[in-house]
């Protein structure tokens, strides 16, 4: 990313001084075919020139500033466009009385006698430099706009191609063959205890395999409908670990129907048994914490362990919670994970819409 803005800049100042210094070169060779003979010195034209490409570079480039102050292409609304025509008035009129003013001092350095402005030359002036910075901004909205919609349309793509990818490895990951297996072996060796918990835990194993499964068709899922299906699979996995795993939740109901990425809380919980509570002797608690800051909403889930993890770990639910989540909201959503006296606190903050 930083990579790809350090790249546009080089190409920003190359264009500029380019488009600028090609505009003037062809107003000097103008000029001086037709001072040929005349009391004008070539010299004089050239540093005239000179400053013309200066202010244009400069200028615009302060143009290009503000425009990205307000995120103008963007955010293309009324009363930018008007801030957009203020500044086109200001920078034209400091363009003007600048230029006139460095050739008025050049003239006198070069030829011993002060130019005249008249009225002519001043309106002269005005018009072509106004022209030339509203094409100027035209031409920059225009490139910007356009690099914008193809920067979207390659989100879009990755997006996708990440979500499908995502939602596969989701499924292998969470309801891969081994966990079916034990799942299936935990509940029949449960039917001999307790056959009304076996047929309840084959309820939510069918749940689960539901779920997966029609997670492939959506992009989002309402928080209480995630919420569920965590409850199933921990109660599958306590099939196994028994008292070894506890587990708490603390939920603000008023956000059970807001929607968040698929699976995110399921991996959440699985990567906390999985890494935390399974690899503990005495196992331990995993916790649930759905809440909101009126900004964001804040997805967190606590288990007993810490942040080492085998070498053969190949962290899959993590990283694509991670590149889900940056393709999802980009820079607006954050993913952290962090050890807390015993604990591995899981967070994620993504924005409230």
């Amino acid at each position: 990313m930083e990579a790809s803005k350090k790249e546009n800049t080089y190409i920003f100042w190359i264009l500029q001084f380019l488009g600028w210094g090609l505009l003037i070169s062809i107003n000097i060779l103008g000029q001086i075919y037709l001072s040929s003979g005349g009391q004008v010195k070539r010299s004089y034209i050239l540093f005239e020139g000179l400053v013309f490409v200066i202010l244009g570079v400069g200028l615009t480039a302060w143009i290009r500033l503000y425009l990205k102050r307000f995120n103008f292409v963007e955010n293309q609304t009324l009363k930018n466009y008007l801030k957009v025509i203020a500044l086109y008035i200001v920078v034209t009129f400091v363009f003007v009385v600048l230029l006139l003013g460095i050739s008025k001092l050049l003239f006198t350095s070069f030829h011993g006698t002060e130019l005249v402005l008249n009225r002519n030359i001043i309106f002269l002036n005005s018009v072509n430099v106004s022209i030339y910075v509203f094409f100027w901004i035209i031409l920059y909205v225009s490139i910007k706009s356009i690099m914008r919609m193809q920067r979207n349309k390659m989100d879009r793509l990755r997006l996708e191609a990440s979500l499908k990818e995502s939602q596969l490895n989701t499924l292998k990951g969470q309801l891969n063959p081994h966990f079916m297996f034990n799942s299936l072996n935990n509940i029949r060796g449960l039917m001999l205890e307790d056959v009304d918990k076996s047929r309840d835990m084959l309820t939510r194993l069918s749940e689960m395999l539901r779920y997966s499964l029609n997670m492939n068709k959506v992009d989002a899922i309402q928080i209480g409908q995630e919420v569920e299906t965590v409850a199933n699979y921990v109660a599958l996995s306590k099939i196994q670990l028994e008292d070894r795993l506890q587990y708490e939740q603390q939920i603000n109901e008023e956000l059970l129907e807001v929607k968040i990425p698929p699976m995110i809380l399921q991996m959440l919980v699985e990567n906390g048994i999985k890494h935390g509570i399974a690899e503990q002797k005495n196992g331990g608690k995993i916790k649930l914490i759905v809440t909101d800051n009126n900004k964001e909403i804040i997805l967190q889930v606590n288990n007993t362990g810490t942040l080492k993890t085998k070498t053969d770990s190949t962290r899959i639910g993590v990283e694509n919670i991670r590149k889900r989540l940056e393709l999802l909201y980009g820079e607006k959503a954050t993913f952290t994970l962090n050890e807390v006296e015993n604990e591995v606190h899981a967070i994620i903050k993504i924005p409230v819409k």
